[in-house]
């Protein structure tokens, strides 16, 4: 044991005198003289030097998924036999394309009775537009007989007024004796009978007027019966479109532009609209022109994340695809966190027109949450607090001197500096909480 501690000593002292011969070097970490010593009465050195300017990236990495940009489940709307199967998984496939045809003859008779109705409608309405001419015809025809026998009462009337006078003056020559009794008796005879053709004629126009409100009663009817044949129209086309709609839905069509990812039915099967949630599509169409990655960002950076016209640039590295980069940005956030990891929902749209990225890929997200540029930056480490005052320690004349100074953005290890230092201050940047303000020091610069 004795042997041990003796060379142990032996090995040690060569480098005590070393280090005793390196301290007797001059060093320009040593203070000027005058400075005043620790309490202790030894000079600490302290690693120090001026803030640095430079550009300040807060970013924050996440792990993503790569989605369809919009899926479309396709479930039948009818009830029947699947006639025709036309894609397979994997096919591209375009807006408005036919996909499954689904066998339902029933439909189809229903929609030929359906327009053999609407052309019956149609004949009908004809026919009630013809019936409502001749009742207009009626009414002109009523009005001319109006004005005929309304003429012939004016012809009656000054026959009347003339054998009326033609009977007077007879009657004072017959009581004169200037003429025969029986000429008295012709002009009263005639003077009767103009009487009867004047009651006659008005008759007639009264006849006339009546036969007229009869044809002007048959004209609203038959305007009536047009109005009734177009509204019976109305409903038969009604029943073609709703018709026509139900044959549309034998064929069940791609709602855009993408690619059969799912496709659960061949020909033959029996089908029918679902009832539940568990019912299974029978094809499942992706569109990939356009992807969503969906990336849920931690609650405490959150706030950082912008989307619309301000929108926080993003890079997606793609594992799948040895690391490949995409370049985009937030499109939209949820802005709510969620409730069972307490992340924000971050959503990004990128363009996929060659079809390098697939639904279902694992994405890593770099989100450039704020940047600023040409800012003076200090470690944390050189950073002290009291309470919520922030300060750091400055060596002032080989003396320390606490500054308090407001921080902005913090990036890494790294934070921003507001106000409180200026750009030839000389910050302590590591173990500031062991000084105290007037404490001598000397400077060592850092190591690069």
């Amino acid at each position: 044991m004795l042997r041990n501690r003796l060379f142990a000593v032996a090995v040690a002292l060569p480098a005590l005198l070393l280090a005793a011969g390196g301290c007797s070097q001059p060093s320009s970490a040593e203070p000027t003289a005058g400075s005043p010593p620790s309490p202790d009465g030894s000079v600490q050195r302290v690693t120090a030097a001026t803030p640095t300017y430079k550009t300040l990236s807060l970013q924050t990495t996440q792990p993503g998924r790569v989605e369809a940009f919009e899926t479309a489940p396709l479930y039948p709307k009818i009830e029947g036999y699947v006639d025709r199967v036309l894609v397979d998984i994997g096919d591209a496939v375009s807006q408005g394309q036919e996909l499954i045809e689904i066998a339902v003859p029933e439909l189809h008779d229903d929609l030929a009775q359906r327009e053999a109705l609407v052309a019956q409608a149609r004949a009908e309405v004809k026919q009630a537009q013809s019936a409502m001419q001749a009742a207009r015809a009626a009414v002109k025809t009523a009005n001319a007989r109006i004005s005929q026998a309304t003429a012939g009462v004016a012809r009656a009337e000054a026959e009347h007024d003339r054998w009326s006078a033609e009977h007077e003056r007879i009657k004072e020559l017959s009581d004169s004796g200037s003429v025969t009794p029986k000429l008295l008796d012709e002009t009263l005879h005639q003077f009767k009978s103009a009487a009867a053709a004047r009651d006659e004629a008005t008759a007639g126009v009264e006849s006339a007027s009546a036969g007229r409100e009869e044809a002007e009663a048959a004209v609203l009817k038959a305007e009536a019966d047009v109005a009734a044949a177009k509204a019976n129209l109305q409903v038969a086309q009604a029943d073609v479109k709703r018709a026509t709609t139900m044959v549309a839905y034998t064929k069940i069509k791609s709602p855009f532009d993408g690619v059969v990812t799912q496709r659960n039915v061949d020909t033959g099967h029996y089908v029918q609209p679902p009832n539940g949630g568990a019912a299974v599509p029978l094809v499942v169409v992706a569109r990939t022109d356009k992807v969503r990655i969906f990336v849920d960002v931690p609650e405490i950076e959150a706030p950082w994340v912008d989307g619309g016209e301000e929108a926080d640039r993003i890079t997606v590295r793609i594992q799948s695809l040895q690391g490949q980069l995409f370049e985009g940005q937030v499109t939209r956030t949820s802005w709510a966190l969620s409730a069972s990891n307490r992340s924000l929902r971050t959503e990004i749209d990128i363009d996929n027109a060659e079809g390098r990225l697939r639904p279902g890929m694992y994405a890593t997200a770099t989100i450039l949450l704020e940047e600023k540029s040409n800012v003076p930056v200090l470690p944390i480490t050189a950073v002290l607090r009291e309470g919520d005052q922030a300060f750091c320690n400055c060596v002032v004349e080989d003396q320390i001197e606490r500054k308090p100074i407001q921080l902005g953005l913090r990036a890494g290890g790294e934070v921003e500096v507001i106000e409180g230092l200026n750009a030839d201050d000389v910050v302590v940047m590591v173990r500031g909480d062991t000084l105290q303000p007037g404490q001598a020091v000397g400077v060592i610069e850092p190591q690069e």
